[in-house]
Parts: structure tokens; C-alpha cells; sequence
């Protein structure tokens, strides 16, 4: 038959639909599997909820028609209309955080530069940069939000927690340290114990591992526990061709070798390659990164954590799964070169939590060697007591740490806003 002959079109007709009902057919079948009841269906909504049976997740959505905040809570979704928020002023606030935070990313100087190949920036320039979109981000969104929670005051006693999920360009921005740090009790920081999840299914899917971990834990004996998910693998890079030197990787490491004793795995220097990284992940339930680190926003695939023998992507992260409890990464950068108001944006810490850590800690830029030292310090004092690590405590570890910080350096908000949580 001729292409295009009435008998030749019959027949493709017929094959397509032939191959249309067996499509149908096979997804059927899949969906009749339990656990794929919404095997390429939108998510229901009674599914994403238990993502806030901890506390409410704030999915900020921004739009040229408008802005608003979806509050999911365990009882449903709550809308709050956000007038002075708009997208314009986003795609200018974040462009101008990008500026702020490259000029940051050079080499941090005590005598109040900061010093890259091409620009030398006055600090409080950086500094007034940086507070600026704090406050900017509190009176837009985020003091309006949680006055709708209820969350007016500095809390007496049990902290609440907040999880944000934001998307678009706002993905980059700290919003966990949103305020008017100038006023007592107008800040994010003053009132919510912050975390971040890429997604609700995420949030959602953490959980489900945490809860699964913990009935394992309970019928594994301590021998085991100890051997599996109480293993800590320390990767850390004192030096870093075309890198500032980290001098206190070696105070992480013996922070992190001091606590946890023989179920430390050290790499570090010549022996942090990423194919033995790569190996030992695979045997240790935690990980500390004490080096530098990409964040390719153009193609965040191609960001990762910079070894000894070039960057680990994060295409080589997640070419593999983990059930990790928990990661740190300590001296983290955000490469900001060139991109103008992506989209979308995969932080490295995200990408971190989608290959299976359940709680990441991470800087959103570079930050001083020392304050990262300390914020590690009394991060792992809360979080790992005797050497036994308890994940769960991590971002109210790191909350505390980072209010600790800011008391004593308030007004450089570019040395203690980078530390975030991300995780259950």
C-alpha cells in the first residue's frame, strides 16, 4: 500500500488506537498496584496533608496577577492574599540578593572588603545589600504570614515550626532570616523555628522514611544501630585550587572525630576523591562536608561540592539513592555568575534532600571559616550528645545556633543568614 492510500490511513488509525487501549490497559494495571493508586494523576490533596502534621507549610506562589501564600495545614489549604507582593518587585530583590551575595563570594577580608578577581566591595555595602532584602521579604511576605498563624510574639516556652516551600527565583532567597532586625521581635527568626522542603511530596515521603527508620530501630539491637545509621563520613578540603584556604576544616574535624570516635570515616585533603566519597556514602547514615561548594544555577545538575579531584555533581549525587539521616555542608557557595531570574532554582541542599537525606543543613554562601566552625560547634552539641546522633534535633539545633550568632553579630546579617534546614 501507498503511503497516504485510504487502506494505509485505515491501518494507522486502527494501530493507534490499538496502542491507545493498551496504554490505557497498562496504566490500569500499574495503578492497581498498591502504593500506585496515582500513577500519573495529579496528587490528591488528602495525600499532601500530613505534610503539616508537624506544624504548617507555606507554599508561596508568585504570579504577574498576583501573589499569595497556601498555609497547608493538617485540617486543609488556607489562602493569604499578599497585595504587596508583586512580580516585579521579586525578579528586582532577588537579582539585587544575587549582586550582594557575588560580591560576597570572593575572598571575605577582616578589614571590610570583600575581594573577588573583578570587584572589591565596601562589607557594609554588602551588609546594607543584605538588610535590606530582609526587611524587604518580612513587610512583603513573611511578617503578614505568620501573623495569620498566630505567630505574633517571641515564644515563652515550646517553639513552633514553619516549613517553606517557595517557588520560582524565591527558592534562592534566605526567607528564614525575613525581618526588621532592628525591632525586637520582628523577625522570622523571633518567632518560628524555620525548615525548608522542596515540595510537599517530599516533606511527605521524609516523614514516612523517618517513621520507617524508627520502627526498624526498634526491633534492630544497639550494635546494629550503632553500625548503620550512627556511621559519620567527614569530607573535608583545607585547600581547594582557585578556592580560599579553609583553615578551620580541621577544628570541624575534630568537632566531628571527638563525638562520634571510630564510626568517623575521615576524607579529607588528597583522600576526599569523588569516587571514594561516593563509595562511603553508601555506608554512613550521616555526612559532614567541610569544603566548598557549586550551586550552577543556569544548570543545577552541573553544581555539587568541590574534592580533590574535581566537582561532585549533582548528577553524581543522585545517580544513587541514600537513607541518610542526616548531612552537613560547611562552607557551601551559591555561583551566581550570569544567571538573570532563573525560573526555578534547585538549591544543592535540595538536591541533597531529593537523593535521600532526610535533614541537610547548609550555607546558602560562602561565610567566614570561624563563625562556620562555631555554628557546626553548637549545632553538634544539640544534635549529637555523646555521639549519638539525633537527627530530628537538627533544625531546632541550627535555629538557636544562628539566633546565638546574631546576638553577638547583628549587624552583619551576611555572617549569620546562610545557615538553612532542610528536611522533616
Amino acid at each position: 500500500m501507498m503511503p497516504g492510500s485510504p487502506d494505509r490511513t485505515t491501518q494507522d488509525v486502527d494501530r493507534r488506537m490499538a496502542l491507545a487501549r493498551e496504554w490505557d490497559e497498562l496504566v490500569e494495571q500499574v495503578r492497581a498496584i498498591d502504593g500506585f493508586e496515582d500513577f500519573l494523576r495529579p496528587p490528591r490533596l488528602e495525600t499532601l496533608l500530613p505534610a503539616a502534621d508537624r506544624g504548617p507549610v507555606v507554599i508561596i506562589n508568585i504570579s504577574r496577577w498576583r501573589c499569595d501564600a497556601l498555609v497547608v495545614k493538617r485540617t486543609g489549604v488556607e489562602v493569604v492574599e499578599l497585595p504587596e507582593l508583586r512580580q516585579e518587585d521579586v525578579a528586582r530583590e532577588v537579582q539585587a540578593y544575587l549582586d550582594a551575595v557575588g560580591a560576597r563570594q570572593g575572598e571575605t577580608l577582616r578589614d571590610g572588603f570583600h575581594r573577588d578577581a573583578d570587584v572589591t566591595v565596601a562589607a557594609d555595602t554588602v551588609e546594607a545589600a543584605l538588610d535590606r532584602c530582609l526587611r524587604w521579604m518580612w513587610h512583603a511576605f513573611a511578617g503578614k504570614i505568620l501573623g495569620h498563624l498566630g505567630y505574633t510574639t517571641t515564644p515563652a516556652g515550646e517553639w513552633p515550626r514553619v516549613w517553606w516551600c517557595p517557588t520560582g527565583p524565591l527558592a534562592l532567597l534566605p526567607i528564614h532570616a525575613a525581618g526588621d532586625h532592628a525591632t525586637p521581635g520582628e523577625a522570622v527568626l523571633d518567632r518560628v523555628i524555620s525548615s525548608y522542603t522542596p515540595t510537599l511530596r517530599a516533606l511527605v515521603e521524609a516523614r514516612a522514611d523517618e517513621e520507617a527508620d524508627e520502627e526498624a530501630d526498634e526491633e534492630a539491637d544497639e550494635a546494629e544501630t550503632a553500625a548503620d545509621g550512627q556511621r559519620m563520613l567527614f569530607v573535608g578540603m583545607p585547600q581547594t585550587p582557585q578556592q580560599a584556604d579553609l583553615p578551620n576544616v580541621e577544628v570541624e574535624e575534630r568537632l566531628v572525630r571527638d563525638l562520634f570516635g571510630e564510626r568517623c570515616t575521615p576524607l579529607v585533603g588528597a583522600e576526599a576523591t569523588r569516587g571514594t566519597v561516593m563509595a562511603e556514602l553508601r555506608n554512613h547514615g550521616a555526612v559532614h562536608f567541610a569544603c566548598h561548594g557549586e550551586q550552577n544555577l543556569a544548570d543545577p545538575s552541573r553544581g555539587g561540592l568541590l574534592v580533590e579531584d574535581g566537582t561532585l555533581t549533582v548528577t553524581d549525587l543522585s545517580s544513587q539513592q541514600y537513607r541518610g539521616d542526616f548531612a552537613y555542608l560547611s562552607g557551601c557557595k551559591t555561583a551566581v555568575g550570569g544567571v538573570h531570574l532563573p525560573d526555578e532554582a534547585i538549591t544543592l541542599a535540595a538536591a541533597l534532600h531529593y537523593t535521600g537525606y532526610r535533614h541537610v543543613i547548609a550555607t546558602l554562601w560562602s561565610v567566614w571559616d570561624a563563625e562556620a566552625a562555631q555554628v557546626a560547634g553548637d549545632v553538634y552539641a544539640a544534635v549529637a550528645p555523646g555521639g549519638v546522633l539525633h537527627a530530628d534535633r537538627a533544625a531546632a539545633a541550627l535555629h538557636h545556633a544562628v539566633r546565638r550568632l546574631r546576638a553577638e553579630r547583628r549587624d552583619m546579617p551576611s555572617v549569620w543568614t546562610p545557615f538553612a534546614h532542610t528536611g522533616p
